[in-house]
């Protein structure tokens, strides 16, 4: 750190660099508290998904007991052949946005088929979608709290470090200026005193 010179020059400069901090902090601190509720939501939304997926297999589990026996005769009925993504700006962060999913089903016969297969393929839809948005909704918090992190690290650099450390140093400036103003008045004051001595003495003081 560059050494404080206590003069007026430094003072102005120290000033105006308060000014500056103090005008950049509120919308520093506007866009944290954003973020952090944005956050919030992003981990509310990613909670519900989790309890909706685990709400849906246990209810697939009470409807189709009959999986149990089933599933090498179901392996790639049917599976994700695409995940459409998009993105949205969200207080200046681009997040994950899941836009769509496509699925490719594996033909069978209708007539040979056990008729609870139809809500099987429904409910793998639905698991498999709410797998992804899952995934999504866990990227999106990731990117909410990394940026989080950042605004906060800023906010407190301001708050903390810089805002103090400028008052400090103006503090420090005008009680620097402030004595030698008055130690050159006290010198002025001796100067005329001594002069005024020397007059009526009939010399003059020696420089």
């Amino acid at each position: 750190m560059a050494k404080l010179t206590l003069n007026k020059t430094s003072l102005k400069r120290e000033t105006d660099q308060l000014r500056l901090c103090l005008r950049l902090l509120p919308p520093l601190d506007m866009k944290r508290r954003q973020l952090t509720a944005q956050l919030r939501r992003a981990r509310r939304a990613l909670a519900d998904d989790e309890a909706r997926l685990a709400v849906l297999l246990d209810e697939a589990a009470a409807q189709l007991p009959m999986l149990a026996h089933e599933t090498p005769r179901l392996a790639g009925l049917l599976r994700v052949t695409a995940m459409h993504r998009g993105e949205e700006n969200v207080v200046g962060v681009r997040l994950p946005v899941l836009a769509g999913v496509e699925f490719q089903q594996a033909p069978y016969d209708p007539l040979a088929a056990p008729p609870w297969l139809d809500v099987l393929l429904e409910r793998l839809r639905e698991a498999a979608t709410l797998r992804l948005r899952i995934a999504v909704g866990a990227e999106r918090v990731e990117r909410l709290e990394r940026a989080t992190r950042r605004i906060t690290q800023r906010v407190n650099l301001f708050d903390k470090v810089l805002i103090p450390g400028f008052r400090a140093n103006i503090r420090r400036i005008r009680a620097f200026l402030a004595d030698a103003e008055r130690a050159a008045v006290v010198r002025s004051k001796l100067a005329k005193a001594m002069h005024q001595a020397a007059d009526t003495a009939g010399w003059e003081p020696q420089p």
